[in-house]
């Protein structure tokens, strides 16, 4: 290890050095990296918390509400690509260090203005800043990635995603124990419990996390996953998993308040109750593909998805708050287990590229590392805007018909597609080539 905790090398599929230290070295910089992950998420989440705090008194309607939601998941989409990028660039360690002591702006902020009376444009521009925490998810896991063998990866990632995405129910659980006691009128105790977390996620990691010098900033990786087809189709069906999570997470709440007239503490005590559930399970998705197949898992994944979506549309018919609070909740479950088997299928799709254009050993594995971490940062820049799309579409939905029915028509539409694509490209049979190529579209994806 060089100084300012730089590890000069790191081979992670050589089954001696992970046995003799590199595991440890892994498991204690994937802690860590949940960690500030898991704040950066809190932090990107907060609208979906602060809205529920604002009455009559603030004067903002639903759609209004929809739209700061909104605009904080588009910044946070957005601001992964940079953030992929800044890993290679700074180091793993000094990048987790500087993103989260970001974090402080625009909590601070929003503990400034949070009152009746502020503008409808400040709380536009603070909604703005919070996306930052939307940008940790990436360079976290292009650290990540980096860090685990092949064979751990589903599950390394699954954790340290999972992790992260717990930040988001969390920070509802946090509002709805405000609400509860203290009442909707002290959002900024909210804001006040997040700001000296934030300093000690940063402190735990400048102290125990490593960067790792072998992972050099490499902007001829980025251009070749941009080119590259399947990135795309992969952050498709991160649309379809992740999008429907980060989407539905920051909605729920006010889907609640607005399609069912509960009130704020009624609405707070269900918010949280999905994002938990599908952050729980997505290190299970991971493992799952790590064993059957990531194409698999993803696949049946989204049949269910398309069932409990049409499990909410009747509920919204019927109005029966019970059925449509199950098929909800389903919705998180499944796009969690999604999120897990999705992500896996990064990593495997670039190492079954290698093998397909007949590299092999170190070489294979280091050009799958190269692409996927490249790729990683774009699929979950574009997976995190479907959550934008998500919020969209409610808020047209509400606006036109006053419920949410033709938002979920839509999304389960979306479910059909990503089903369609996943098949075809990666389940379909593979044809009776020699070499390695039938590996990109069958099991090891």
């Amino acid at each position: 290890m060089g100084g300012g905790r730089w590890i000069e090398r790191w081979e992670p599929e050589d089954e001696t050095f992970w046995r003799e230290g590199g595991r440890r070295i892994a498991r204690r910089n994937l802690l860590f990296s949940v960690l500030c992950e898991h704040i950066g998420f809190s932090v990107w989440s907060l609208w979906s918390v602060m809205v529920l705090f604002m009455g009559p008194e603030y004067g903002i309607d639903a759609a209004g509400k929809f739209a700061l939601i909104g605009v904080a998941t588009l910044v946070g989409a957005v601001i992964r690509v940079p953030y992929t990028f800044a890993v290679a660039r700074y180091g793993g360690r000094n990048w987790t260090v500087f993103s989260a002591l970001l974090l402080l702006l625009p909590t601070g902020a929003a503990f400034a203005v949070m009152e009746p009376g502020t503008s409808y444009s400040t709380f536009l521009l603070v909604a703005v800043l919070t996306g930052v925490g939307g940008g940790n998810f990436a360079s976290s896991m292009t650290n990540i990635n980096a860090f685990f063998p092949q064979r751990e990866k589903g599950w390394a990632l699954g954790v340290n995603a999972g992790g992260g995405n717990i930040g988001v129910p969390v920070v509802q659980l946090v509002g709805l124990l405000v609400i509860g006691t203290a009442g909707a009128a002290h959002p900024r105790i909210v804001l006040g419990v997040y700001l000296p977390l934030i300093v000690a996620a940063a402190v735990g990691a400048a102290l125990r996390m490593d960067n790792l010098a072998p992972v050099r900033n490499d902007a001829g990786a980025v251009r070749e996953a941009a080119r590259e087809p399947h990135t795309w189709v992969l952050a498709l069906l991160y649309i379809g998993t992740f999008g429907s999570f980060i989407g539905y997470s920051f909605a729920f709440g006010l889907v609640l308040q607005t399609q069912f007239g509960r009130t704020p503490l009624q609405a707070a005590a269900f918010t949280f109750a999905g994002p938990l559930l599908g952050s729980l399970v997505r290190p299970f998705g991971g493992a799952l593909a790590d064993r059957h197949g990531g194409a698999r898992i993803t696949a049946w994944t989204f049949v269910a998805m398309a069932a409990a979506t049409g499990v909410v549309v009747l509920a919204s018919l019927l109005a029966s708050f019970g059925l449509f609070l199950a098929g909800f909740l389903a919705l998180f479950v499944l796009s969690g287990l999604g999120n897990g088997s999705a992500f896996k299928m990064v990593p495997a799709v670039f190492q079954a590229k290698a093998y397909a254009a007949g590299l092999t050993g170190e070489e294979a594995e280091a050009y799958g590392r190269r692409l996927s971490g490249a790729a990683i940062g774009l699929i979950g820049a574009v997976g995190a805007a479907g959550g934008l799309a998500v919020n969209l579409a409610f808020r047209q939905s509400f606006q036109n018909t006053g419920t949410g029915t033709a938002a979920f028509l839509a999304f389960l539409a979306f479910y059909g597609v990503c089903l369609a694509v996943t098949r075809a490209v990666y389940l379909r049979r593979p044809a009776p080539v020699t070499g390695a190529e039938p590996r990109l579209s069958h099991s090891g994806v």
